[in-house]
């Protein structure tokens, strides 16, 4: 992560008043908080699995067969920053997107507000909508899942 990227973000904490930011940039995960004196604090966050290896169990009597996960093979977009969550571009508009719909790269899925700015949120990602996990004007975080998407 650049020194200079947190200073950004450290200025756009103090002009926006937010409290705390969580940054994930691949295998590095930053957490910057101000304090109760507004002073940001930069602690740097050791990489953790999302699952713990669970250990071996002792001989247990036979199970029955797991249940397949049914979110297997698909991929989460996920809410770039916090804000409010809206499925279409005005009250009375359809849908960016609905269940069933194929998504490209650069297809606008929905919109995140933040300070009164509507932020376009794009796909990223190439395949067809499986689920819609956000209810409109539900209130969002950075990394909040907010479609599944089965990818091409």
């Amino acid at each position: 992560m650049d020194v200079d990227k947190i200073k950004e973000l450290i200025e756009l904490m103090k002009t926006n008043d937010l409290n705390e930011l969580k940054i994930k940039d691949g295998e590095t995960r930053i957490l910057l908080r101000r304090g109760a004196k507004g002073n940001p604090q930069i602690i740097q966050m050791p990489h953790q699995p999302l699952t713990a290896p669970m250990p071996a169990p002792a001989a247990a009597p036979a199970a029955p067969a797991p249940v397949a996960d049914e979110n297997a093979g698909l991929i989460e977009i996920t809410s770039p920053m916090v804000g409010s969550f809206y499925a279409a571009p005005s009250p009375n508009a359809e849908s960016f997107v609905k269940v069933g719909d194929h998504v490209d790269t650069d297809t606008v899925v929905c919109i995140v507000e933040a300070m009164k700015v509507m932020n376009e949120v794009k796909s990223e990602v190439k395949g067809t909508i499986k689920k819609i996990l956000a209810s409109n004007g539900q209130a969002v975080e950075f990394g909040t899942a907010l479609y599944l998407v089965e990818p091409d």
